[in-house]
């Protein structure tokens, strides 16, 4: 399984991006999705998650509210829609996708958020 970022990209703060996660795998609808981040030297974070099954989300509290997962099965494609990005949402994002014990990561993609 492989997962490519893309939609990464140097805004301002106040701006929006889209991230999306291209999955080369026929099984797609049935992982679980997630996007994670890691920041200067900080801790990886989970961001938020998207179901497989009811297509259920839940999100970090610290983007509650201004960032939306969502899934494309028919694309094979999950985004995450990032609105009124804020300094410290500054950080590599990766995808990753679990299913029992399969669990792929993607690449990652920067998202410098800078005045």
């Amino acid at each position: 399984v492989q997962l490519v970022e893309s939609g990464g990209g140097l805004v301002q703060p106040g701006e929006s991006l889209r991230l999306s996660c291209a999955a080369s795998v026929f099984t797609f609808s049935s992982y679980d999705m997630s996007w994670f981040r890691r920041a200067p030297e900080k801790e990886r974070e989970l961001v938020a998650t998207i179901r497989s099954t009811g297509g259920s989300t839940n999100y970090a509290d610290s983007v509650k509210g201004r960032f939306t997962i969502s899934r494309d099965n028919a694309r094979i494609t999950v985004y995450l829609q990032m609105n009124s990005l804020k300094l410290e949402d500054t950080a590599v994002y990766y995808c990753n996708a679990v299913r029992g014990s399969r669990d792929y990561w993607g690449q990652g993609t920067q998202v410098t958020v800078s005045s």
